[in-house]
């Protein structure tokens, strides 16, 4: 599930982010998940990151995702680090738990580290597939994401879902956007086995050994390809270009295009 993997939109002269975000249609007070690689855009992220919250304003919420793949002895990013550890079995063994207070994420680009490490920032317990926020609904939408469910009915995009978010790609495209992973909770498909470091009760360091559903993001390119016109609204943001479009549209297209192209 990276999120470094942006597209080559056209150039566009740095502007006003509060006043670009604004003609995008973010909405003051709204819900908005931001998906961002800030390469190329002119934008740091402290900048973004004060525009997002002017415009969302004090009763909005801004949520990034906090993912942490490394965390895992099933995923390929944990898979890629042991093949360099000079001994993989002392490893695995030191491993620390994940921590939602101080684990990183180095997948998910600038914006988002900026949001979760910010004062005020709420981060929900997922070991893999966390999701920070900041903002007037942060705590609420955080809370209960449960241990054995990455994005379904018993995490935040399910909140989000609920609360009619929207969604934000800057400077990426759809083949990381996180909204299609709670499409494939809503259509029979399969599981595979997950595991993850985690502190238990005791506090004691352990792992932790689930069932979920085998997410599979390689056709998200595609599926967005698709997306209905009707309800993307595209516009610069900083030097490159952004999308903005409600999620529960996102997921009902992904599910149908799903159900109808997936075998």
């Amino acid at each position: 599930m990276p999120e470094n993997t942006a597209e080559h939109p056209g150039e566009h002269p740095a502007g006003d982010p509060v006043g670009q975000l604004r003609a995008l249609g973010v909405r003051e007070g709204g819900i908005l998940l931001v998906h961002a690689s800030l390469r190329g855009t002119g934008l740091r992220s402290a900048v973004l990151l004060d525009a997002l919250r002017t415009v969302l304003g004090p009763e909005g919420t801004l949520v990034v995702p906090a993912f942490t793949p490394e965390n895992s002895d099933t995923s390929p990013a944990h898979l890629a680090r042991l093949r360099r550890a000079p001994d993989p079995v002392a490893f695995r063994a030191a491993m620390p738990p994940f921590d939602p207070d101080h684990t990183p994420s180095p997948g998910t680009g600038r914006l988002a580290a900026r949001v979760r490490t910010t004062p005020g920032a709420v981060r929900s317990d997922h070991p893999q597939t966390s999701f920070a926020a900041l903002g007037f609904r942060a705590a609420e939408l955080m809370k209960g994401h449960a241990l054995d469910c990455h994005f379904g009915a018993e995490s935040p995009l399910a909140k989000l879902v609920a609360a009619d978010a929207q969604v934000l790609l800057v400077n990426v495209g759809f083949a990381v956007c996180s909204a299609f992973h709670h499409a494939e909770y809503l259509l029979p498909a399969p599981s595979r086995t997950y595991r993850a470091v985690i502190r238990d009760e005791s506090g004691a360091t352990t792992w932790f050994e689930y069932r979920d559903a085998a997410l599979d993001d390689s056709d998200f390119a595609r599926i967005g390809a698709a997306f209905p016109a009707e309800h993307l609204r595209g516009g610069p943001l900083g030097s490159r270009d952004a999308l903005l479009f409600p999620i529960g549209v996102a997921v009902e297209h992904a599910a149908a295009w799903m159900a109808r192209e997936r075998r």
